[in-house]
This record gives C-alpha cells, sequence and structure tokens, in this order.
C-alpha cells in the first residue's frame, strides 16, 4: 500500500486516521503494518465501504478537504470494491536503527553468516557477492546488477529486501548503497573471505 509523503506526515501527526482504496482485494491485512519511506504504518481494520454514505468527516480522515475531492481520488465507480483502511499511526522502521549499528558483536555476526549459510545452499556465496556488488556500484539500477551477478532483475530485487531486512543495505531513487552495518560485514566478509 503507498502513501504520499503528505499523506504520511498526517499520519505521523495523527490528523489522517483512514484510507481509501479501489482494489479488487486488500493488499494490506488488518492488524499488519506497511513500511514506508517515513516509518511503518499500523493497520486497523479493513471493510468495504459503501461510497454513498462516505461523509465530509471520513474525507477529512482521510486526509481530503472534502468529500468530492475523496470521490475524486477514488475515481469512477468500475465496480471494483472500495476499502476503508483504519490506520492506528505509525512508528520507526527498526531497521532505519539497525543500519546505524556498524559495531559488529561475535553474536550478530555468528547470525549473519548461519543466514547467509542458509540462503546460500544453492548457490554458495551468492548473498555476499551481493553486499559486494552494491558496495562497488552504488546508486546503480538493480537491473544492471542482477546481470552482472547472472540473476533474473526480480529474483535480485527479493534478494536484496532480504539484505535490507537485515538492515545491510538502503534502497536509493535508482539502485541500492550498502548502510554502515552493511559496510562493517563487507569488511568482515573481506577479513574471513566468504
Amino acid at each position: 500500500m503507498l502513501f504520499r509523503q503528505q499523506t504520511l506526515e498526517g499520519i505521523e501527526s495523527g490528523e489522517i486516521s483512514l484510507a481509501f482504496r479501489r482494489w479488487r482485494r486488500p493488499t494490506v491485512k488488518a492488524g499488519g503494518r506497511t513500511r514506508t519511506a517515513s516509518g511503518v504504518v499500523l493497520i486497523g481494520s479493513i471493510t468495504i465501504a459503501d461510497t454513498s454514505k462516505l461523509t465530509e468527516k471520513d474525507a477529512v480522515a482521510a486526509g481530503f478537504a472534502t468529500r468530492a475531492a475523496l470521490q475524486e481520488m477514488l475515481g469512477p465507480d468500475d465496480g471494483t470494491p472500495v476499502f476503508r483502511i483504519e490506520i492506528n499511526g505509525i512508528e520507526p522502521d527498526e531497521r532505519v536503527a539497525l543500519r546505524d549499528e556498524a559495531v559488529l558483536s561475535d553474536e550478530d555476526w555468528h547470525a549473519l553468516t548461519m543466514r547467509f549459510a542458509r540462503w546460500d545452499k544453492t548457490a554458495p556465496g551468492y548473498f555476499p557477492s551481493i553486499l559486494r556488488a552494491i558496495g562497488a556500484h552504488p546508486e546503480v539500477r538493480a537491473g544492471a546488477l542482477a546481470a552482472r551477478a547472472g540473476v533474473e532483475t526480480l529474483k535480485f530485487k527479493q534478494d536484496v529486501r532480504k539484505l535490507k531486512e537485515l538492515g545491510l543495505t538502503e534502497s536509493l531513487d535508482v539502485g541500492y548503497r550498502l548502510s554502515p552495518r552493511g559496510e562493517a560485514v563487507l569488511e568482515k566478509l573481506r577479513e574471513h573471505r566468504l
């Protein structure tokens, strides 16, 4: 579920507590969390909305000045249901704090090498090679990095996301870069030649 920066600011300030989306089926789950550039948005209940019963109050809670503006965003009724999504706030993305933890304990290093070993069963050294590639070529499109690695772009992006979950990489407008933690891991990889 995507949010504009202005909407994220409204969620953060508490002014926005609803979202409306025209979907065939929801792309988020009630009680779930959605990562955004500003943090993790907490999703509350999700119900199908009767658009004829939307109110000005609903529109304002979703960040629109008027009900008409909300209706305009939803577009014409094409038979696709409109979902009403409660927003329960936003909290910091724990990966952001993790990225800055550049000092690796023995326990951190052991956990990372075990994770790499588990992931690399079919292609030994693959995940460390992704870190090396991003370290050597920051801000390079995923497609170019994937071609160098000899994998499809979609698979490469999914694999980079795994590294991002560990706080090792950061997504940029174009390509990626290593976080301070990723740099520390890359240095450890060089020392251990993994």
